[in-house]
């Protein structure tokens, strides 16, 4: 079994990656999937990915809204590596390597130096890269074109390395030109030195032989930026039988640079090969020309320009992974800090009762140092849950006796701060199959905001409602104070991480962890707010009943 994976491209969850197991694999946004698309014009079980004979094959399981691959709808396809899965609003890029290389591409090949008499192939023809002539070429093409737009596709298609996409393009130019064998010397962006990158061969030519390069044919397309095109080795009167280049079977090649927007990223080398029979019983023409060479100039341009492409876009996510760690680093630091400091207070009143004897003193200590250690635990928790992937552990369960069990910790919090709380429930709620830690997490963290936004109001008042919606199929809870409500500037990034509305007490994890759960359960969080009249704020996920779970197992 080969690795391989889907990442979401485009989506709610852009960015994650599923890993492919060789088994049945389902894809939705239901909880019993092992692909769990978190979007709501996905269906509950929406396509089938089966490991068949060596490849993967994705079957649509009747959904409302069918299953694309490469923008087409399809009952079953075959994927391939570049392959883009569409399901719902969610496109999932599938990754794997058809072909495992277990050798590198420099392990391939044979430089030759340009002073062995091995490496005397003679240049007739060479072209500057110009897209005038580039385009003259692709007018001469003809069977070509529809390959040369297959070429600028690869480039511009999303992908997860770059060897990956080197190696597909180079596979559609051996095709493109004609080419046996060919091969792309990349400068590594780190020591600008140009070496073998990846190799392709089609046709009879021999896989298991090392690729002979000419150094100085590769030297003279550097130096001088221009591709060329060297003659029939066959034909050559400066070749005899007895030499390395004619025995590899080398009869013509070309090379081109791969010249980016500011500097050279390399360049491709295709050669053509015969068996040493026919090499010397034939007289043929050989089959590149200058229409070909020009062709192999507009690949190398594109192959350039995809590369730098890849590097910014690298280098870019780099510089914001760090900048993410160093403003999660920055946050994290100053409420710990805050912590830390609440704890030194409450340690100072506990060893001061103790010095006086104080059990006044030693109880109000005490009681800081709780509410700090709860303040670190749930930082830690929030951290926890929004860093990492998890499923959502499903057992029937009843969000009555979460929301009680919510109230009934923040009872101290609520009775100091004088808030009326209730509890009303929909007739007949049925019991529901989610995760009962998360929900709990979920609305703790959204029942903590509500109480720090009743601090200091007159007649303060929390009501949690809970239900179902029979006909849409959707638990729901919400959750409303009559707070002083939430500006209209901070509704956009109110469950962004690490921004609060609540200044330096509240960290910016609660609600981004709150809609993860929700998220996770396939649901949807929405919040209503009016100033000077108080939030609202609903959680919605689908119903599942035990039934759902019985058909699971």
């Amino acid at each position: 079994m080969i690795d391989a994976t889907l990442l979401v491209i485009q989506g709610p969850e852009q960015g994650r990656r599923y890993e492919l197991v060789p088994e049945s694999m389902h894809v939705g946004r239901g909880g019993q999937n092992e692909i769990r698309v978190l979007d709501t014009e996905a269906s509950r079980q929406h396509a089938l990915l089966a490991w068949t004979d060596g490849d993967w094959v994705i079957t649509d399981l009747d959904s409302s809204n069918g299953t694309y691959v490469n923008g087409r709808a399809i009952k079953t396809a075959v994927i391939r590596p570049g392959d883009q899965i569409q399901v719902g609003r969610t496109i999932l890029l599938y990754t794997g390597d058809t072909q495992p290389r277990e050798y590198s591409a420099g392990e391939k090949i044979n430089l030759v130096a340009r002073s062995s008499a091995d490496d005397q192939s003679r240049i007739v023809s060479q072209a500057k890269p110009s897209e005038n002539a580039a385009f003259g070429g692709w007018t001469q093409a003809g069977d070509n074109l529809q390959l040369l737009y297959r070429i600028t596709e690869e480039v511009v298609s999303p992908t997860t390395s770059l060897d990956e996409l080197l190696q597909r393009v180079l596979d559609l130019t051996l095709e493109a030109v004609g080419a046996d064998r060919g091969c792309m010397l990349v400068a590594d962006s780190k020591t600008d030195r140009i070496e073998p990158r990846v190799v392709a061969h089609r046709g009879s030519a021999n896989v298991n032989e090392r690729m002979p390069i000419s150094t100085s044919i590769v030297e003279y397309v550097i130096y001088n930026g221009q591709g060329v095109r060297t003659s029939d080795a066959q034909h050559d009167s400066r070749f005899d039988t007895g030499q390395s280049i004619v025995k590899s079977g080398i009869r013509e090649a070309m090379c081109v640079p791969m010249r980016g927007r500011y500097e050279l990223m390399g360049v491709i080398y295709v050669d053509t090969t015969r068996s040493s029979v026919e090499m010397l019983g034939s007289l043929m023409g050989g089959r590149f020309n200058d229409q070909l060479l020009l062709m192999l100039l507009a690949i190398g341009r594109q192959s350039a320009l995809a590369i730098e492409n890849y590097r910014y876009q690298d280098a870019l996510v780099t510089s914001e992974r760090l900048a993410a760690i160093g403003q999660t680093i920055t946050i994290m630091s100053h409420h710990i800090k805050n912590i830390l400091q609440g704890l030194q207070g409450g340690g100072y009143l506990i060893d001061s009762g103790l010095k006086q004897k104080n059990d006044e003193m030693i109880r109000k200590g005490w009681g800081v140092v709780e509410r700090n250690q709860n303040r670190i635990y749930n930082l830690v928790m929030d951290l926890l849950t929004f860093s990492k992937e998890r499923e959502p552990r499903l057992t029937m369960s009843d969000i009555s006796e979460v929301l009680r069990d919510v109230l009934e910790l923040m009872e101290p919090r609520l009775t100091a701060a004088s808030i009326q709380s209730a509890i009303v429930p929909a007739p007949a709620t049925p019991l529901s199959l989610f995760d009962a830690e998360g929900f709990h997490r979920a609305i703790l963290n959204i029942v903590t905001n509500a109480i720090d936004a009743l601090d200091g109001q007159p007649n303060p008042r929390l009501e949690i409602r809970y239900g179902l919606d029979q006909a849409r199929e959707q638990m729901w809870v919400e959750i409303e104070d009559n707070g002083p409500g939430i500006d209209d500037a901070e509704l956009p990034r109110l469950f962004s991480l690490f921004e609060s509305t609540k200044g330096f007490k509240g960290t910016g994890l609660g609600l981004a962890v709150s809609r993860k759960i929700l998220q996770e359960h396939g649901g949807t969080i929405s919040v209503r707010t009016k100033a000077g009249i108080g939030t609202s704020f609903r959680l919605e996920w689908p119903y599942q009943s035990e039934e759902a779970e019985l058909s699971a197992e």
